[in-house]
């Protein structure tokens, strides 16, 4: 019998409407170069964010020949508190304004050259066509999008930061170079939508705006068994390598139909070295308050995972089984240990280390165990 969950009976969690997911607008290298934008701009001597939101947007359109043409309706729909201020804070920087953005025509551009950006070889962006244009459009889109749009400049430039370093549908991490002022405007963002979650260094970004990405090349994968092979593997060579079940599992994830999970997601998950998350003392504390709250915990995770796995071909993540089954405000470590726990008392059992392997473990299949699976419409994690 089950070491610690009572045999009530299970309950299915309520089915979820699921949405495809929009498409990134940035590619790895899009995004390795919106990243050295905002790089540059942070490392500015400007004091202000609005200061530095305007300068964003100047510098991106500077990038390839070292003057951006800006429209005094485009410096109103920056949403800045004293745009005079910022307009003098830049041309401080030694930045050539060649028109009045603040009186002037609100449809007619003004060139702002810039000389850190001009068409020298030391000049500090160096950006193609496609890619300037590209990043010009992420920086537009990003800024625009509803849950940031109305927020302080303060907010806006971090949600920038924070796209440009998010990685794709996973924790990110506040990047170095995140001004202060945005590190204080952050609990902004949590609140408007922006943010999914944000705990300490950690960060998620909501789903709305999780195809604002700046998407990261994938990581190193490990080295074949043959110490002497002069090149790390790629995804499509990893799996050839692998077992045909292997392959078969990550394929049938990377395709899966209801989860629509980006490439790079899925090939980080398999590739990467598996290493023991440790558990604080905090965490389990908490773990027992959540446990006396979910007493038919291990039933409907059972119920869940047969489910899942026979909707999408494959297990659910460990974020896929908390949020299926209405758990998904618990922190990232909590998740972890609520699902070894569940793995501990048969519940649940799992091929470790491979990922997206849950399913209904051995109290599951006795009497007073889970039920037959019911139909969940699952969100993917």
């Amino acid at each position: 019998m089950p070491k610690s969950s009572s045999s009530s009976p299970p309950v299915s969690a309520a089915p979820v409407v699921t949405s495809t997911p929009k498409p990134f607008l940035l590619t790895a290298v899009q995004g390795e170069a919106a990243r050295s934008l905002l790089t540059y701009v942070g490392s500015l001597p400007l004091s202000s964010s609005d200061a530095q939101l305007l300068a964003v947007v100047v510098a991106i359109r500077a990038a390839r020949g070292g003057v951006g043409n800006l429209t005094g309706q485009d410096l109103k729909s920056l949403r800045l508190d004293d745009a005079q201020s910022a307009v003098t804070a830049v041309a401080a920087l030694g930045w050539q304004v060649r028109g009045d953005l603040i009186g002037g025509s609100p449809d007619t551009p003004v060139a702002i050259a810039v000389p850190d950006l001009a068409d020298t070889s030391d000049r500090r962006l160096v950006f193609g066509k496609d890619k300037r244009s590209r990043v010009s459009g992420w920086t537009t889109r990003t800024l625009a999008a509803k849950p940031a749009r109305k927020t302080s400049s303060a907010a806006r430039l971090a949600a920038l930061f924070l796209a440009a370093h998010a990685r794709a549908e996973r924790h990110g991490t506040l990047p170095a170079d995140l001004p202060d002022r945005c590190r204080a405007a952050l609990p902004e963002l949590l609140a408007k939508g922006f943010l999914l979650e944000l705990e300490g260094n950690r960060y998620l970004l909501a789903d709305a705006v999780r195809h604002l990405s700046g998407m990261h090349a994938l990581p190193d994968p490990p080295r074949p068994r043959d110490r002497t092979a002069e090149e790390p593997l790629s995804w499509d060579a990893w799996k050839a390598q692998a077992s045909v079940a292997l392959r078969r599992h990550a394929e049938a994830v990377e395709h899966c139909p209801r989860c629509h999970m980006a490439t790079v997601r899925v090939a980080e998950a398999f590739m990467r070295k598996a290493v023991p998350a440790q558990i604080p003392a905090s965490v389990r504390t908490a773990y027992g308050a959540w446990k006396d709250s979910q007493p038919d915990c291990g039933p409907r995770a059972a119920e869940f995972a047969a489910a899942f796995r026979a909707e999408h071909g494959h297990g659910p993540s460990v974020k896929q089984l908390c949020v299926g089954l209405g758990w998904k405000k618990q922190p990232r470590d909590l998740r972890i240990l609520i699902v070894r726990r569940l793995i501990a008392d048969e519940w649940l059992t799992n091929t470790e280390p491979v990922p997206w392997t849950l399913r209904p473990g051995r109290a599951a299949r006795t009497p007073g165990g889970a039920t037959a699976p019911v139909t969940t419409g699952a969100r993917p994690a």
